[in-house]
């Protein structure tokens, strides 16, 4: 007999597969909508250009003259992406001047160079100016360029791999036995952050300060992973590394022109140093530092939120002529993270939840816990939609909607059973509008980066998974309201350079086929899987997206097994277009799976309601 399947919306694996019979159990590169699964969009490249490091930060802003910006910040630099292009605006960390000098050694690439107290480690970028030649095959070309610190070899000393114009390994000869000069000048880009997360020891080593329990101590930049932290102060760039500096970029300079210190702007009254995030607040536009050392100190407070002069980024020094100002968090130990909401801003500590609201003076802004418990597992995790906020913790989901509620969740246990916790500052959120979603970004127990994601419409309730194969390895993600679609930054596996994406465009991987699939739970016939069943055809109902007609194919499998406990084993498999009327196939099973995947190019797909026939046919 033909029986009619609607399998139940959203993903649930909160039971088992048999618990959750008439429901989809698993899922990768598929959405809900309208109750239905479909394929999600595909994406492809922003641009050719590529960037060096590990993307975690993208902040998406027009200026007065209707110029895009991107500001793209990784773990090796700081970019601001205009047009097609990548510029480099790291800051400059120190500058040397007629002070350096080379040695390089017959037979090899590696020039030793000396520079007083140079600060640099493995990794960093130094441009040297003004070299002279060494005699041979190490000319001022080859020296006048920018290099990477290959090996720090004492306070005083490192490497690095001499290489030409073209960025070719060159080998010095046996002219080469000057020293480059005696004007030789040196610009050092801050120091490269870490792309793994490493944990200090004891309380406040590295995440959460210094010193003894509660005290005020500094964050030891270098054991954290490196964040970034961005907004548009009009048409500029404010920029923050999580527990370091705080930069500025002038967009009236041009796009070449590097970001510099907040306390190296003209006219600077006591900014601060260093903070955990920088926000400028929507309303009265004060910059906003969290986490932030307090004036007359040099080290960060975790809990310290300080604030600008109204309309000024230079303007730091409360008087009774101004707003600026600062308050320090009654509870927790550290600011994990702030997001701007309607008429709000939320701040997420190790203890609980906080608002911060414009209150005028003479206070300025005014603090209230909301909610002591819930925290956030990572500064990212926490995104605005539908005029609510969504968080989500160390083991559960939250929404606020100027309270504080548990979010439930179908797939809960499969995210928090398989995470891992010691890379949870990898985790991110994102908003999808369009398709009325919003996404984390997360590794699972066995990956030490985001390999996994979960996707949750906030109008139906519906919840899927899927795993970020098939070149979707996203670290950072912007609905980029400006431009035409979301964009996203990509990692590539054992690589430094990387690309942005643009999200929902088109259905494949940058021009190569998509894989995406989903199972039901299983399910048995009447009554309660006694008897075996027989299924011998499939009607299908399903809808291709920017089908031709021909080449549109999704296979559609029958797994099966005699018990719960079983491996579910595929047991036929048939393949169906938009001119497929019905599927023969065969299989004999006590309890079944339908499986529906696509491997082609050039298409989606959306399920309606298959109809099955099959049979009994005994119990054993």
């Amino acid at each position: 007999m033909l029986k009619k399947y609607v399998f139940k919306p959203g993903i649930n694996k909160e039971g088992t597969s048999y618990s959750e019979e008439g429901g989809w159990f698993d899922a990768d590169k598929v959405r809900f909508r309208s109750g239905r699964p479909e394929k999600i969009g595909g994406w492809e490249k922003n641009t050719q250009n590529s960037f060096e490091g590990t993307c975690r930060s993208l902040h998406s802003y027009r200026d007065q003259g209707q110029t895009d910006y991107i500001g793209v910040g990784t773990h090796l630099k700081y970019y601001v992406k205009q047009g097609d292009d990548f510029n480099n605006i790291t800051p400059i960390r120190k500058t040397s001047t007629n002070s350096i000098t080379f040695a390089a050694t017959n037979g090899s690439s590696t020039v030793v160079v000396t520079d007083s107290s140079h600060g640099a480690v493995v990794g960093d970028t130094v441009t040297f100016a003004q070299a002279v030649s060494l005699g041979g095959v190490i000319t001022a070309n080859v020296l006048n360029q920018a290099y990477i610190v290959n090996q720090v070899l004492t306070a005083n000393t490192y490497n690095i791999i001499a290489k030409n114009t073209s960025g070719v390994t060159v080998t010095a000869n046996s002219s080469d036995t000057g020293n480059g000069g005696s004007g030789v000048d040196g610009s050092y880009e801050i120091n490269i952050g870490l792309d793994i997360f490493v944990k200090g020891t004891g309380w406040g080593a590295g995440l959460w300060g210094a010193g003894t329990w509660g005290s005020v101590s500094p964050i030891a930049d270098s054991s954290q992973l490196r964040l970034w932290s961005q907004d548009n102060f009009g048409d500029d760039l404010i920029a923050n590394i999580r527990g370091g500096g705080i930069y500025y970029w002038d967009e009236s300079s041009g796009a070449t022109q590097r970001a510099i210190p907040f306390t190296s702007l003209t006219n600077a009254s006591a900014p601060p140093t260093a903070a955990l995030q920088i926000m400028v607040s929507d309303i009265d536009r004060h910059i906003i530092c969290f986490g932030a050392n307090a004036i007359g100190e040099s080290t960060v407070d975790p809990l310290f939120v300080r604030w600008s002069d109204q309309e000024s980024s230079i303007d730091w020094t409360p008087t009774s002529t101004n707003t600026a100002g600062g308050t320090r968090l009654s509870s927790g130990s550290t600011i994990i993270g702030a997001l701007k909401t309607r008429q709000e801003i939320l701040i997420w500590t190790d203890a609980g939840v906080h608002s911060m609201q414009y209150s005028g003076a003479p206070f300025i802004f005014s603090f209230a816990e909301i909610m002591q418990g819930p925290s956030m597992i990572s500064p990212k995790a926490a995104i605005n939609a539908d005029n609510k906020v969504f968080f989500m913790d160390r083991g559960s989901f939250y929404v606020y909607t100027g309270s504080v509620q548990t979010l439930p969740c179908a797939v809960q246990d499969y995210i928090f059973s398989d995470i891992n916790l010691g890379q949870a500052f990898k985790v991110y959120g994102l908003s999808n509008v369009d398709q009325n979603e919003i996404m984390w970004f997360y590794p699972s127990a066995d990956s030490d980066e985001v390999n996994r994601y979960v996707i949750f419409n906030y109008l139906e309730n519906l919840w899927s998974i899927g795993t970020t194969d098939d070149n979707f390895a996203r670290t950072a993600w912007i609905e980029a309201n400006s431009l035409d679609f979301p964009v996203a930054a990509g990692k590539t596996d054992g690589s430094n350079i990387n690309y942005l994406y643009n999200q929902e465009i088109g259905n494949d991987s940058d021009g190569v086929a998509m894989t995406a699939f989903i199972e039901t739970s299983d399910f048995d016939l009447e009554p309660d899987g006694e008897h075996f069943m027989f299924v011998s055809k499939i009607i299908p109902d399903l809808k291709f997206k920017d089908s031709t007609g021909t080449e549109d194919t999704l296979s559609v499998s029958v797994k099966g097994v005699d018990y719960p406990l079983d491996t579910p084993t595929t047991l036929t498999t048939s393949s169906i277009n938009s001119s497929t009327q019905q599927a023969f196939i065969r299989a004999r099973t006590r309890q079944a799976i339908l499986r529906f995947e696509s491997t082609g190019s050039g298409y989606g797909w959306r399920l309606g309601s298959f109809r099955i026939e099959m049979r009994q046919d005994g119990k054993r």
